[in-house]
């Protein structure tokens, strides 16, 4: 009589970005060293780098010109999910783009319209608009 496994296969759970894709096959890829196709990819993969604490990524993917010299990350946010509200260009045709977005954490959310520029090829950040929520 041969012996089966009671335990099953664990399913992965979805990217903290929302997207229906294990983290590694999403922003992970991003995380560990693939660029991001789009300005919406970055900013996914961006909010993914606070869930996991990743400051390294942050500043990686930062317009050279805006960026700031650390990032301090804070261990007691909780982010509990994001939620994509607009995107206007920001496509492998576009130079620039624009992402609206809320970011929802333990306590609160943020709301945010993220500019993102295309610099060697490359999706960057360059800055945020905090909007009313």
């Amino acid at each position: 009589m041969s012996r089966r496994s009671t335990r099953s296969a664990r399913p992965a759970s979805n990217c903290p970005c929302g997207r229906a894709e294990p983290y590694d096959a999403c922003c992970g890829r991003f995380h560990a060293g693939a660029a991001a196709p789009t300005a919406e990819a970055l900013m996914r993969s961006r909010y993914c780098a606070f869930v996991k604490g990743d400051a390294a990524y942050l500043l990686r993917t930062w317009h050279p010109r805006a960026r700031p010299a650390r990032v301090d990350l804070d261990p007691g946010t909780r982010w509990t999910g994001l939620e994509i509200l607009e995107a206007t260009e920001g496509s492998a045709f576009h130079t620039t783009g624009t992402v609206t977005f809320r970011a929802s954490f333990r306590g609160g959310s943020l709301h945010e319209r993220s500019r993102f520029e295309r610099v060697q090829g490359a999706w960057v950040y360059v800055d945020g608009e905090f909007l009313d929520q």
